[in-house]
């Protein structure tokens, strides 16, 4: 997961900011840089993850290996963030749990993971890039196809979506693109979702317990869109929010995925920096999954229609030819 999580906070910050944050070659670890991440690793432990018992218990095992010595021979950065994930995920059986190290110099300030604050910069970006969307079409045999990148905050972008859902709201079969889509905001999908049922529909989110919020705004006043078929494509980096909502599609019996098996990271995870190159990802609630004891975590999601990622757009226009109908 590390290189997931990674990935997804230089994104967001990428796009807020047009930039990159500095790349500095592998840190090496000392007795005293080991101790000052465990540090401050305990202290977001206690005070972020969900059970604050097993956080303590956590801390102490981490402590007892370090006073062992074991942690002596994870001489580069890299190999310590992974000796101490192991240890935490052996304390704990979370393997949402992640020491996370990153050779680019993390942001003071991590790109939010909720929309309640943004950084300087991202309403603009995302207008400028109309939200991700960089494909609204309808294709021969009216056919709605949309392709985007991320699912950004409705604060920002619930105008966007909400028109690029208009604008394939008369087709016959839906094809949802999300093979380059890189997560984000899991609202956003739940509004898109809420377009493709006749009735109120529970709406997995492993971040959050349930509420209100849990429960999909279905039906979508004038949406023609709940008795359609609808084809998700998926690939290896499809990820995050792409994969909750893939993941509750498949559940429902809602869509039929084609592609490859998503990447199964950075679906329940907090992410929260502790120095400039390392940071650790928490567990912060107890998500109540209805379909399953376990989701895509770790696994990934397993498509209906298994193709390569480059030919699944075409694969999927092949089954609507042969089947109309297929759900």
């Amino acid at each position: 997961m590390k290189r997931v999580i990674v990935s997804l906070v230089l994104f967001a910050l990428s796009t807020a900011f047009g930039q990159q944050p500095s790349i500095r070659d592998s840190i090496m670890m000392d007795s005293t840089a080991r101790r000052r991440v465990l540090t401050e690793a305990d202290v977001a432990l206690k005070h972020h993850y969900v059970n604050r018992a097993m956080a303590a218990k956590i801390a102490n095992v981490l402590a007892a290996h370090e006073k062992a010595g074991d942690d002596e021979r994870a001489v580069k950065a890299s190999e310590f963030a992974a000796l101490v994930t192991r240890q935490m995920h052996d304390a704990s059986d979370d393997h949402g749990l992640e020491l996370v190290y990153s050779d680019r110099t993390l942001p003071m300030v991590i790109p939010p993971q909720s929309s309640a604050s943004l950084p300087p910069g991202y309403r603009e970006e995302m207008q400028r890039i109309n939200c991700t969307f960089s494909k609204i079409e309808v294709l021969p045999h009216n056919v709605g196809y949309l392709k985007f990148d991320a699912f950004p905050p409705l604060s920002v972008c619930e105008q966007a979506i909400r028109a690029a859902m208009k604008r394939v709201n008369g087709v016959d079969a839906l094809i949802i693109d999300l093979r380059d889509n890189r997560g984000g905001f899991g609202e956003a999908g739940s509004l898109i979702a809420s377009y493709l049922f006749d009735h109120p529909v529970y709406w997995f989110n492993p971040r959050e317990n349930i509420s209100r919020n849990s429960w999909l705004r279905s039906p979508v006043i004038d949406s023609k869109l709940w008795n359609k078929a609808i084809f998700v494509l998926t690939s290896g980096v499809t990820i995050s929010a792409a994969e909750q909502f893939t993941y509750n599609l498949k559940m429902l019996k809602r869509a039929t995925l084609v592609g490859e098996t998503t990447a199964g990271e950075a679906h329940a995870a907090v992410f929260y920096r502790l120095e400039d190159h390392f940071g650790i990802a928490i567990t912060e609630v107890n998500a109540i999954n209805p379909y399953s004891k376990y989701d895509w975590n770790g696994t990934g999601i397993e498509p209906d229609v298994r193709v390569k990622a480059d030919t699944a757009l075409a694969k999927a226009l092949n089954l609507l030819n042969e089947h109309p109908h297929r759900n």
